[in-house]
């Protein structure tokens, strides 16, 4: 049988430089904030791994997950990260199609069993036995099921696939639900956002191929890495939060003057994601940038959490002074704005959660 190559001798041999390889491990180090000394870590993990066989299920979504990374302008896709993994299954990309596609997932599984990863976008139906969302004849939740059976890891990226994300909105009738509530057995990485971030979702493959375990994630089984502060953390129109500056409407003259959206609904300070650092479209912009406040698509139930233009200040009156001071003067600062916004995360969610009590 001859012998697969390694990732570096694949990349030797399509002339891509040592240096090349090294700075695409800086880049990514850098990314998910590894400690000096693991970009030639990551670099020498790398050339000597086989490429990793993942398995790309979609499930009930809208293919933006996917569109998010074959779109990228990150040089992660574009120059290297498809070089790293074989991508034997993807109900989007792949060519095959019906007994060949499914039987190139069996193929997969069977060849690389204990080794390889699935990928997962779109929650998964359970109601009925999941017969409201099927592929090949078969239920997600039972393609999902078998797929996982030898994996060696899952990552659910997007929304749907970490919380349940819009199919699992109110009412749910497909019984709409995140992966991780069906894969009880294997490690599970949440990279959630609708859609995610493409670097976040190629770091971690990287990471994975890289040194052969998780990356550090959060009480969400997310990455640190990339959901490790709030939005509200590292925006630009902190400062004008700072100051108790804040727009009043979308055409106001608070909106034109840059001012921060906290009023009109922003959930920056309630909601984990990368978004105001690495942006959107090469690093051009992000919503907040756009003009418009963060809906908190990478947080749980962000659909049904009261409207997306509703005010997070009211929740205010569960957080004490802390808080409301920042909202209404300006007057919370470093460490302790930080700590009042996970405080008013603990507190909006604890709101929601009554009120969709009250509901039933």
């Amino acid at each position: 049988m001859q012998r697969s190559q390694t990732l570096g001798e694949i990349l030797d041999s399509r002339g891509v430089s040592r240096r090349a390889f090294l700075k695409y491990a800086s880049y990514v180090s850098a990314l998910m904030a590894l400690p000096a000394g693991s970009a030639a870590a990551m670099a020498e993990g790398l050339a000597a791994a086989r490429r990793q066989s993942v398995i790309w299920l979609s499930f009930q979504e809208c293919t933006g997950c996917t569109e998010s990374l074959t779109r990228s302008f990150s040089p992660t896709l574009e120059s290297l990260i498809f070089d790293f993994i074989s991508l034997d299954y993807h109900h989007t990309l792949q060519a095959a199609s019906g007994e060949a596609a499914e039987k190139a997932r069996e193929t997969a599984m069977a060849e690389n069993k204990g080794k390889y990863i699935v990928v997962v976008d779109g929650a998964v139906s359970t109601k009925d036995g999941g017969l409201y969302s099927t592929i090949a004849g078969v239920a997600n939740v039972d393609m999902l099921r078998a797929s996982v059976k030898d994996a060696l890891a899952v990552i659910a990226v997007g929304t749907c696939a970490a919380f349940g994300g819009i199919p699992k909105a109110r009412p749910n009738p497909t019984g709409a639900a995140p992966v991780d509530e069906i894969v009880t057995d294997k490690p599970v990485i949440n990279i959630p956002g609708c859609p995610p971030i493409p670097e976040a979702m190629a770091g971690v493959i990287s990471y994975l191929v890289s040194f052969g375990k998780l990356p550090e994630l959060d009480d969400l089984r997310r990455p640190k890495a990339f959901f490790g502060e709030t939005i509200h953390d590292r925006c630009y129109r902190r400062p004008f939060y700072e100051r108790g500056l804040f727009a009043d409407g979308f055409d106001d003259a608070g909106a034109r003057q840059g001012y921060c959206l906290y009023k009109v609904g922003c959930k920056g300070p309630v909601t984990y994601n990368s978004c105001a650092t690495l942006k959107w479209n090469g690093g051009v912009s992000f919503p907040i940038q756009s003009g418009h406040g963060c809906l908190g698509c990478s947080e749980p139930d962000f659909w049904d959490q009261g409207g997306f233009y509703r005010p997070l200040s009211t929740s205010l009156r569960d957080l004490g002074p802390a808080l409301a001071g920042a909202a209404v003067a300006g007057a919370a600062l470093g460490a302790g704005a930080a700590w009042a916004s996970r405080r008013h995360q603990a507190a909006y969610v604890k709101e929601q959660a009554a009120s969709e009590g009250g509901k039933k």
